[in-house]
């Protein structure tokens, strides 16, 4: 499910000032993943924020983003003096051993080397370091709320598509069963002109063979347990949706089990109405699918 909030907060320390803001996003996912990016700084504190996380939601990809800034800044600057020398030695010789190729080396040039210049974290006290952590985690927790009611939400929308197209799918399930209780007579009946065609007006084939033709005729076309099996998982999935939990893969698992029967009665039927009426509920089925993917 799709969802976006944000949270802020502020810390005031002995000698310190700390503000800072939370963005969570989340976007469908069959299953849970949680991402975060954090200060170098505050990278501990990555796990706490997952499974604070996991304990709000259930599946989707969320995204968590954390900007923090201080009064008193937490870096500071160290420049590798061992390194410059021997850098500005080599640049030198190789300036000196052909002037008209290269030019002269700049220290600004020097400074931009990767690893000349360092930044370092200041260390934060303990005490101040955990104070700072339980306030993170606390507004992390809000915003999770947040996002929280901001899916519940749209949830409720999906909910009532979800019903909608249940209610379709009924529908045709039900035109299908009418159908389907006609058929065996239908069966009988187009069997014994087939016969009749094939040998004519005297076919030399007894009423218990023609009987037993029939039932075999009539079992393979057969999709009365099919359509059973289909109100049933309406049913079920009627209640998952009234159900105060997260049921988005189990409605999944529900829609996979629909599709197989529809196939199933697709391919057994023997009736052109009935195959129509099928692959109809085949596209509400997709529909109720991709729909699913939105639910928690």
């Amino acid at each position: 499910m799709t969802g976006f909030a944000r949270e802020a907060g502020f810390l005031k320390t002995e000698n310190t000032e700390y503000s800072w803001f939370f963005e969570v996003k989340s976007v469908n996912g069959k299953s849970l993943d949680i991402k975060t990016k954090l200060p170098v700084w505050l990278e501990s504190l990555s796990v706490v924020l997952k499974n604070t996380a996991a304990k709000y939601f259930a599946r989707g990809s969320v995204s968590v983003y954390l900007e923090i800034n201080s009064s008193e800044s937490g870096e500071t600057v160290r420049i590798n003096d061992a390194l410059l020398d021997r850098l500005a030695e080599k640049a030198a010789d190789v300036f000196e051993g052909n002037p008209s190729k290269f030019e002269k080396p700049s220290i600004s040039e020097l400074m931009g080397i990767k690893g000349v210049v360092e930044t370092i974290e200041k260390d934060i006290d303990d005490d101040v370091m955990r104070r700072l952590e339980n306030e993170l985690t606390e507004s992390f927790e809000k915003v999770c709320g947040k996002l929280q009611k901001d899916r519940q939400e749209e949830g409720i929308k999906i909910a009532g598509a979800l019903r909608d197209i249940l209610a379709k799918i009924e529908t045709d399930v039900g035109k299908i069963e009418v159908l389907a209780d006609k058929q065996p007579d239908r069966l009988k009946s187009r069997l014994k002109e087939q016969i009749k065609e094939l040998l004519g007006d005297n076919p030399q084939i007894s009423e218990e063979r023609l009987a037993q033709e029939v039932v075999l005729y009539v079992a393979r076309a057969d999709i009365r347990e099919e359509i059973d099996r289909l109100k049933a998982h309406i049913k079920t999935a009627e209640k998952l949706l009234s159900a105060n939990e997260a049921v988005g893969r189990r409605l999944d698992f529900l829609c996979q089990e629909l599709n197989r029967e529809a196939n199933t009665a697709c391919s057994k039927s023997a009736d052109i109405k009935i195959t129509n009426l099928g692959m109809e509920l085949k596209t509400l089925i997709e529909q109720l699918r991709e729909q699913v993917q939105n639910m928690e």
